[in-house]
């Protein structure tokens, strides 16, 4: 028998109303929700990195914060080790906390400009230990900043004195601090500079073999997910149409879409690239999406049960996930 996922996401759904005022909220017609998740389904196993992607505005972050029960979610359940996060209380989500950290985008807003190295790495020690001593603290956080690459002389200095890089090596000191289970990285190198990125992502392939870590790497940028991840799991406007292994996601996708981000990936060998739109198009609104599979607008394989039937996510016989009526 397999061992169960670390995570276990079902039916997720994340709705926003975009009213603003008490009487647009009573007097507005048409179309108000915005389903910025929409029955999402995946699972992570201890110890890999599942890869998300998908354009900007598709619902990743959103998605990394629900499953974090940073954001509450409208429907579904977040299974983590078992348990449903989405049915836990405030005070009852402290002790899974603790073990789910997330390192975002921008390493300088992520960061407290007004606190030292010390008192940023060190503050989910004072809410997770807080009966750890002001010394114990202190060698933990300058050993975590040692396996981070940075030097525990850094401890007193603040993050404008950091270049990008060593600004996000602390929000990974920060997020591992307090020895979680599952780290998201949401964008995590995407500000950076290519030489810089590559670091970063050695980084966190060395801090995974050395401590057990579960990822989620999120990112819009299909070429480094697919350095980093064991499985990739690609989102189509609040959706998942497709979940399989990376290398033969990448080799042979499924889906017409996850063909477009590939195709979509500029080439420098002259190697052929699997077959994409032949015009790019923007994604439709997400407070209107188009019936039937939200992608057939975009897609140049779309025949009428596309325009008609939102296709489910089912397994294939090769094992690969996939929403589309025409993968076979």
């Amino acid at each position: 028998m397999a061992d169960a996922p670390l995570m276990s996401v079902r039916g997720l759904v994340k709705s926003y109303d975009i009213r603003k005022g008490v009487f647009e909220r009573l007097w507005s017609r048409g179309a108000h929700l915005v389903r910025a998740l929409n029955d999402v389904d995946f699972d992570i196993a201890r110890g890999e990195t599942l890869g998300l992607i998908g354009e900007s505005g598709c619902g990743k972050s959103t998605l990394a914060r629900v499953v974090l029960q940073l954001q509450r979610a409208t429907a579904g359940a977040v299974m983590y080790d078992g348990t449903d996060l989405t049915r836990l209380s405030h005070s009852a989500l402290r002790a899974y906390r603790r073990r789910m950290q997330i390192v975002f985008q921008d390493p300088f807003a992520a960061l407290n400009p007004r606190h030292t190295t010390e008192q940023i790495v060190g503050l989910p020690l004072r809410i997770h230990e807080p009966r750890m001593g002001a010394r114990a603290r202190r060698d933990r956080v300058a050993s975590m900043l040692e396996r981070v690459g940075l030097r525990a002389a850094y401890l007193t200095r603040y993050p404008h004195q950091f270049s990008g890089g060593q600004r996000q090596r602390i929000s990974i000191a920060r997020a591992l601090v307090a020895h979680p289970e599952l780290v998201v990285c949401d964008e995590a190198v995407s500000a950076l500079d290519a030489s810089i990125q590559a670091q970063i992502l050695r980084l966190l392939a060395d801090l995974r073999r050395d401590l057990g870590l579960t990822y989620l790497f999120i990112s819009h940028n299909i070429a480094v997910v697919g350095q980093v991840s064991d499985r990739i799991a690609v989102m189509y406007l609040g959706r998942i149409v497709e979940i399989g292994p990376a290398r033969d996601l990448l080799s042979e996708p499924k889906h017409p879409y996850t063909r477009m981000l590939i195709a979509s990936v500029p080439r420098v060998d002259g190697g052929a690239v699997p077959e994409g739109p032949s015009e790019p198009q923007d994604p439709p609104s997400p407070l209107r999406p188009p019936p039937g599979c939200a992608f057939h607008p975009r897609c140049p394989l779309a025949d009428g049960v596309c325009r008609e039937v939102v296709p489910a996510l089912r397994t294939l016989a090769d094992g690969r996930t996939v929403a589309c009526h025409l993968a076979r």
